[in-house]
């Protein structure tokens, strides 16, 4: 796949992603997919992803920096939003914070078989700190 194919995947699938149209997702996402070592498939990749728009219900995923090397994707995601409750064991509680995502993912087929993903806790937690 061309990078500029696969860019544009990458780009529709983080619309997808934004838009909650969770009937699209298996568009992007293999049926054997994995994030983090665990197995998901798209079940289980849907059910992850409902249940951070529920934890988070203004979610909303930004590029701020992508590289692409096929067949593997890697980027820094920025997030401005106000989880509800305790959010990666922080108590946010509905304030807004701003944190990154370090992702990577292979792609094979033209869909996301394999995702690892770091989010930025300490960016949270000192955002919480000073916000008394």
């Amino acid at each position: 796949m061309p990078d500029t194919s696969l860019a544009e995947k990458y780009r529709a699938y983080l619309a997808c992603l934004n838009a909650q149209d969770w009937d699209r997702l298996g568009d992007f996402v293999s049926n054997a997919a994995r994030h983090n070592g665990r197995p998901l498939g798209v079940p289980g990749y849907r059910a992850m992803l409902e249940q951070d728009y529920r934890d988070i219900p203004d979610l909303q995923f930004t590029i701020e920096l992508i590289v692409i090397e096929p067949p593997h994707v890697a980027a820094r995601l920025t997030f401005t939003c106000a989880p509800a409750g305790d959010f990666l064991g922080l108590p946010v509680n509905g304030r807004t914070v701003t944190f990154t995502e370090n992702v990577f993912y292979h792609f094979q087929a033209g869909k996301i078989a394999e995702v690892f993903s770091i989010v930025d806790r300490q960016a949270i937690a000192a955002q919480l700190a000073t916000d008394h």
